[in-house]
């Protein structure tokens, strides 16, 4: 398949998203080197971090620190996760250009991942993206669980649908749509984009893929099949959330990379580059180097 050079934007979510559910405490200068490493390999966007309750995710606790003390490439975003006002006001002062919100399809999993109601969460998002609009950052909601939930089982594309209307309701933001336990399968994405598409352009959503089960790959050709341009990635296969058991790893960016490649579209970024890595940070955090195909 050949699609003449089109753009995929990546954004690599592996300082955040991949080190938050690490045991081993990764130092700031670590995670500041990796951050560096990954603007030189030419990602657009880098989720560096992000500013909650260091008792709730001590790995991330050093949020301020990191984005201060990192190399920006011009050009790119860096931007990092915030759960309210107060963590927006902590993102702005350690200079922060795009902040992420994060909700989900699923009540259970909100309670548990935010202990409030789907409903609840998305009216703490309210000051966060007022207070964003009125300092030019962009904005990012994350919907968790859109085609499973690890408590309540298979999520109806129409539920995700509702939440992003929610959302849509506060205000201009990037919608991203996490498959948060790797359980989609490629049908499962069709079903999904078919659903959502109607109220997001395809091409305008974010799509971040679980490779719990291996399927994460064949799930991003499907998507991108489909008209999906916007995937987020982390490096090595890092990755995994605290509240979603048996959600070990993200799709690999050497992964999508490779599969972007192979179907002729441009990511502008180093899959070299990625590749040393990836297999650099995989032996910081003490696991044992595998392609991404391996793991």
């Amino acid at each position: 398949m050949s699609n003449s050079g089109e753009s995929i934007v990546i954004t690599e979510v592996g300082p955040r998203d991949g080190l938050q559910n690490e045991q081993q405490v990764i130092p700031a200068e670590t995670k500041i080197e990796l951050i560096d490493r990954l603007s030189q390999a030419g990602f657009p966007e880098i989720e560096v971090s992000a500013f909650v309750r260091p008792d709730v995710v001590p790995q991330l606790s050093d949020a301020a620190s990191v984005l201060g003390g990192i190399q920006r490439r011009p050009g790119g975003v860096y931007s990092a996760l915030v759960p309210n006002e107060r963590g927006l006001i902590r993102a702005i002062e350690a200079g922060v250009q795009k902040v992420s919100v994060f909700t989900a399809a699923s009540e259970t999993f909100a309670a548990k991942n935010t202990n409030a109601t789907i409903a609840e969460t998305i009216e703490r998002f309210r000051p966060v993206v007022q207070i964003a609009a009125a300092e030019g950052l962009m904005v990012r909601a994350y919907v968790s669980c859109v085609v499973a939930c690890p408590y309540e089982g298979a999520v109806d594309p129409g539920d995700v649908v509702s939440v992003i209307e929610q959302l849509q309701a506060l205000g201009a933001m990037e919608i991203d749509l996490g498959d948060t336990i790797g359980a989609a399968e490629p049908s499962d994405i069709e079903r999904l984009l078919a659903c959502v598409g109607e109220i997001v352009p395809i091409d305008e959503l974010v799509l971040h893929l679980h490779d719990t089960r291996g399927g994460a790959v064949s799930c991003a050709r499907r998507a991108l099949e489909l008209g999906a341009r916007r995937f987020d990635a982390a490096v090595g296969g890092l990755g995994g959330c605290p509240f979603a058991p048996g959600a070990p790893g993200n799709l690999a960016s050497e992964t999508l990379l490779s599969l972007c490649d192979s179907m002729g579209f441009c990511t502008g970024v180093d899959a070299a580059a990625v590749a040393d890595i990836g297999q650099w940070i995989r032996g910081v955090v003490g696991r044992c180097t595998t392609t991404p195909d391996q793991k």
